[in-house]
């Protein structure tokens, strides 16, 4: 009886110096970094560390006054192309039209009159009154009229006419450029304020109103809840069993009720355990990078960066 009494004590001793099956690690977050790609002046914050915001929501703006005074100059210079181009698809104003016309009135009215001139010549020449060159003067008079007419007249058709077709083609080209000009000064002024690209919770500010912020450099850095996720290490000996989207549960201080995860990562290679992961039993040991991220998003929210974790499989 004492020795049975003894096996099962030894058992039970056994039992309870054998750990639990699972693995240790801490959260982790991937920051979103919000970042103009023009530079300026900081002028507006419009939220805090540690604020949700949403998506769309405005989060920062910088001085746009260069880039508004190059965009009404390159609105202004659009106007002026299209202007040109549309004017080149015309012919001559009415005005000009009319002062041709009336030049041509004339034309014609000299016409007749160096007609009846000649035709005059031509009889006085036949009674004998005048040399042959009078009536020479006026047959050249009036062959001149008549191609002033034929000048007026043609200066008339032209005039209803558009530009050449180069010279349209290129008007219009003129144009276009102008055009891509405005969408560029329009989209640095646009850069100038910034929003959320996501729903998100704001991790941490960098810049201050007043302060020069250079082109691509962050003025704050966003936390969306899918961004969170935990890191752990698994032994060599137990890696080949996990598989990606395998459910895990994580566990933390203060957590509440486990979170339901799924491995999304699994390292390739092995490696020695940090110290990071608050497990002394474990370190020198060849272990495995796992990571996992949450199933639901409010549970991610549930995780702050580098609170240590309890996984298991």
């Amino acid at each position: 009886m004492k020795r049975t009494l003894g096996m099962l004590v030894a058992l039970l001793a056994g039992c309870a110096d054998k750990p639990d099956a699972g693995w240790t690690g801490y959260a982790e977050a991937e920051l979103v970094y919000i970042a103009p790609p023009v530079a300026g002046r900081l002028t507006t914050l419009a939220v805090r560390s540690g604020e949700a915001v949403n998506a769309g929501q405005v989060l920062f703006e910088l001085d746009a006054t260069p880039e508004l005074a190059a965009d009404a100059e390159a609105q202004a210079r659009a106007q002026s192309a299209r202007a040109q181009a549309q004017d080149a698809d015309k012919g001559r104003r009415a005005p000009e039209l009319a002062v041709t016309r009336a030049q041509l009135d004339q034309a014609r009215a000299a016409e007749r009159l160096a007609s009846i001139d000649l035709t005059r010549q031509q009889e006085l020449l036949k009674q004998g009154f005048v040399a042959k060159a009078r009536v020479d003067d006026a047959a050249t008079a009036l062959a001149q009229a008549r191609a002033r007419v034929v000048e007026l007249d043609a200066a008339v058709q032209v005039g209803r006419l558009p530009a050449r077709d180069d010279e349209r083609t290129a008007a219009r080209a003129l144009a276009d450029a102008a055009q891509s000009g405005r969408a560029q000064t329009a989209w640095r002024v646009a850069q100038k304020r910034q929003s959320a690209p996501m729903p998100a919770r704001v991790q941490d500010v960098f810049m201050r109103p007043g302060e020069w912020v250079g082109a691509g450099q962050p003025v704050l850095a966003l936390l969306p809840p899918a961004n969170r996720k935990a890191r752990f290490y698994v032994p060599q000996s137990a890696v080949g069993g996990l598989k990606l989207d395998a459910p895990v549960q994580l566990r933390c201080d203060g957590c509440g009720a486990a979170i339901p995860a799924r491995i999304s990562f699994i390292a390739a290679g092995p490696e020695y355990t940090p110290p990071v992961i608050y497990a002394n039993g474990q370190r020198d040991k060849l272990v495995f990078l796992v990571e996992a991220r949450p199933v639901k998003v409010e549970d991610a929210e549930r995780l702050h960066p580098g609170q240590p974790l309890d996984v298991k499989p």
